[in-house]
């Protein structure tokens, strides 16, 4: 081999492109990849999790990104040299730009995802909220934010059970760890007007004091059979019950009922009950609210509290659409590096959202620019006019879609050569890639 040859091969080569959506997203994390083939394999994955298939395993996403094994994404995710934490801290910095400073909601709550067997790192007999049982399973403390109800990932902690710590952890209770996320949320500078959560947080005086020290207001769950000191004297009275309507994301809304409840005299925490029937107060749709918001609630503590339930949509999408629990790994230092890509497409999918694109000024040239162009993506059949995050999934994937089905066919294209079919999918690939919404980067 000449030496032009050898300085060729060694030469640092561009990645190959996809889809110009996904292309521009990724690019903000490139460098936190030193080779190039990590870098791919980060976009590659991109592409596959918010692919149509049902389950998102790495043998499957390479068959639909056209990589020929998938030891090369099993690598990235096992062995190759990159961090987590500078991934995480990079994704929750363009949340941060993205949203410029504007208030969010932030919904903190548990999820346990049931895995069979004994080698799985943290994996013991426990509660999993996923199956409402104590079952074999992993367990994690995770905070959502909820901005003009979208919903985004910010941060997600496994919970270790005494009987699965490793050398050098420390044990944290899950309330312990719900504390941590706030702390690191604060000093990351994102501005939190209301903090939800259910009654395990609620009911933990420790919790309380952590969002206290913070001046942070909060609506969370408290058991019906919640207690409280109080003087002598003085005694527990119920308001009447007022009727409300309680709004949803989707603008329909239902009748439910509030009042509440007042321990001795009044004080800054406020304690309320919600239900659908003021007379059976059915335990699925009873509600017990303690919050230190103040004011007349009556008519908005039901709407702020049913924000919380944008927790449990979000963990359905991860879980349905993004292959949170389709991961094969049983250490959990892989198993991070997979729920941190997760939280990086999830975070992709909200910020193409309506609500985050408006948040950019650049938003209002980039539409001059679409106007102006011939292509015109809202008139394909099955794209989703709404504004939620699945109605935005939907589109992303209607735009990946010409390329996942040109690696499809292309081997037969190798056995039987088709240059106008070639022609006619380079010229549809290069349409998808004028579809380019703007980001906070602008």
């Amino acid at each position: 081999m000449d030496v032009e040859l050898q300085i060729l091969k060694h030469l640092a080569r561009d990645d190959h492109p996809t889809v110009a959506i996904v292309d521009e997203y990724c690019a903000e994390y490139k460098d936190l990849f030193k080779e190039v083939r990590n870098y791919e394999c980060f976009k590659y994955l991109h592409l596959g999790i918010i692919s149509t298939l049902k389950r998102k395993s790495l043998p499957e996403i390479a068959k639909v990104v056209s990589i020929n094994s998938a030891q090369s994404l099993h690598h990235f995710l096992a062995n190759s040299n990159w961090s987590v934490d500078k991934l995480k801290q990079r994704r929750l910095s363009r949340l941060k730009k993205a949203l410029d400073g504007n208030a969010i909601t932030v919904v903190i709550d548990e999820t346990g995802d049931r895995k069979k067997g004994k080698k799985t790192d943290y994996v013991a007999r426990q509660y999993l909220g996923s199956v409402g049982k104590v079952d074999n399973g992993i367990v994690s403390v995770n905070a959502y934010g909820v901005y003009s109800n979208i919903t985004f990932p910010l941060s997600v902690k496994v919970f270790k059970p005494k009987g699965t710590l490793k050398e050098g952890d420390k044990y944290q209770t899950k309330i312990e760890l719900a504390s941590e996320i706030i702390t690191e949320l604060i000093e990351d500078g994102f501005n939190i007007e209301l903090v939800l959560a259910d009654s395990l947080y609620g009911e933990s005086s420790q919790f309380i004091r952590k969002l206290t020290e913070y001046n942070l207001a909060y609506v969370v769950a408290i058991r019906s059979n919640h207690g409280v000191w109080l003087p002598a004297g003085q005694r527990v009275r119920a308001n009447k019950w007022c009727k409300f309507s309680r709004r949803f994301s989707n603008q329909k809304s239902e009748t439910r009922y509030i009042r509440e409840i007042v321990y001795g005299k009044k004080r800054p925490i406020t304690y309320w009950e919600i239900t659908t029937d003021p007379e059976t107060m059915p335990e699925n749709s009873t509600s017990f609210i303690m919050t230190n918001l103040q004011g007349n609630l009556k008519k908005t503590l039901g709407d702020l509290y049913g924000l919380r339930t944008w927790v449990e949509y979000g963990f359905r999408q991860c879980k349905q659409e993004l292959g949170w629990t389709d991961y094969r790994f049983t250490n959990f230092q892989h198993i991070e590096r997979w729920w941190e890509i997760i939280f990086c497409v999830y975070t992709m999918i909200s910020l193409n959202s309506p609500v985050f694109l408006d948040l950019n000024k650049s938003c209002q040239l980039e539409t001059e620019i679409q106007e102006d162009s011939s292509v015109d993506f809202s008139n394909h059949k099955q794209w989703n006019h709404e504004c939620g995050w699945k109605n935005i999934l939907n589109n992303l994937r209607l735009i990946i879609q010409p390329l996942l089905l040109f690696w499809l066919i292309y081997p037969w294209l190798n056995i039987f050569p088709n240059s106008h079919l070639l022609l006619g999918f380079n010229h549809l690939i290069a349409a998808m890639n004028q579809f380019k919404p703007c980001y906070a980067s602008g």
